[in-house]
């Protein structure tokens, strides 16, 4: 059976998040993934995702084309809508924001801030699973999974 290389819709985020990642990455000659996903950490598209207003925006723009998407003609599945929905959630509290509390005395991060850096480690994990599961690896640009 032959693997679609369609992007299931959940991982529509982990694309954007790895996507950023890559790019902090390549301008910055030297940075490890570590210190661009720190870097990632307070950047605009970060503080969308962590507010849950990514996902409101992405949800209205699918519901002025009645939750068709636009490259495959297809209706969304209501099942897929709500597992978005819960995405969206689960992005909150993962990556939940309290401004300066980052680093404490001690330099090193705060529990909350270390489980918003390994949900992004997660989620850009997915991304490149999903890249290799469907031989799509020019995609890779991190190399987490290796």
């Amino acid at each position: 059976m032959k693997q679609s290389k369609e992007r299931p819709y959940v991982l529509f985020v982990a694309e954007v998040i790895y996507s950023e990642v890559s790019e902090i990455k390549k301008n910055n000659i030297g940075f490890s993934n570590i210190n661009a996903i720190d870097n990632f950490i307070g950047t605009k598209t970060y503080n969308e995702i962590s507010s849950g207003k990514f996902h409101d925006n992405w949800f209205k723009e699918l519901s002025k084309n009645n939750y068709i998407d636009k490259k495959t003609k297809r209706k969304i599945p209501e099942e897929t809508l709500k597992l978005l929905k819960v995405q969206k959630d689960m992005m909150i509290k993962q990556l939940i924001q309290y401004p300066e509390l980052y680093y404490a005395k001690s330099h090193f991060p705060l529990e909350i801030s270390q489980r918003a850096f390994d949900h992004l480690w997660r989620m850009c994990e997915s991304y490149e699973l999903w890249c290799k599961e469907t031989k799509q690896n020019k995609l890779i640009l991190l190399d987490l999974i290796d």
